[in-house]
């Protein structure tokens, strides 16, 4: 039975190095695999899937105004699929989430969903609170603070080196950019809440 997954986690924990694990251990036995990105993420080039340890794959990618029941429903069309993996998951919208749903429940196939679950505030992304209220499973990556307690939030630094309290949920970035801490230590950078 096919279900819909979502992986989340903090920056830096390893979330697209297990999707494309989890990728290569399907085609490695003769399974075609459907990966789709946010076209938002440009970073290892448009259309890339990339970890932080060098390994990457090409990828179909997805905007907020796209159909992704049709997507994968066109991509079925040319042949099977036996799973769709999509990296970046934050950046669905709730529709987004609801057609990937349709396309478990319609299609028969599994869908898995990478992709962090709170912003540098300590606010869900939309693709994330409909991913945690909609999958069937969810599995938590996990990466760890400087103290060695596991992170589960993010903080965002400006040019300058410091921690920024306000701005776009959306900006893309990596290790320059996002540094993942445990909810203590998020709070003594951000300010006690």
């Amino acid at each position: 039975m096919a279900k819909l997954y979502f992986h989340y986690s903090t920056m830096n924990a390893g979330k697209s190095t297990l999707l494309l694990q989890a990728s290569h251990n399907y085609r490695e036995r003769g399974m075609e695999t459907y990966l789709i990105t946010a076209n938002l993420d440009d970073r290892a080039g448009l259309g890339r899937i990339e970890s932080r340890i060098g390994i990457g794959s090409d990828a179909d990618t997805f905007a907020p105004e796209d159909d992704l029941f049709a997507m994968i429903e066109q991509r079925l069309a040319q042949g099977p699929v036996a799973c769709v993996f999509l990296d970046e998951a934050q950046f669905l919208t709730k529709d987004q989430v609801w057609q990937l749903a349709r396309a478990v429940d319609d299609l028969n196939v599994p869908v898995m969903c990478y992709g962090l679950r709170v912003d540098f505030r300590g606010e869900l992304f939309p693709g994330s609170a409909a991913l945690l209220a909609l999958a069937d499973e969810m599995r938590e990556a996990r990466t760890i603070c400087h103290c060695g307690k596991k992170a589960t939030m993010v903080v965002r630094l400006g040019e300058d080196g410091k921690v920024l309290k306000d701005g776009a949920q959306v900006q893309i970035g990596g290790n320059e950019t996002y540094v993942s801490l445990c909810r203590r230590h998020w709070r003594e950078e951000v300010g006690d809440r």
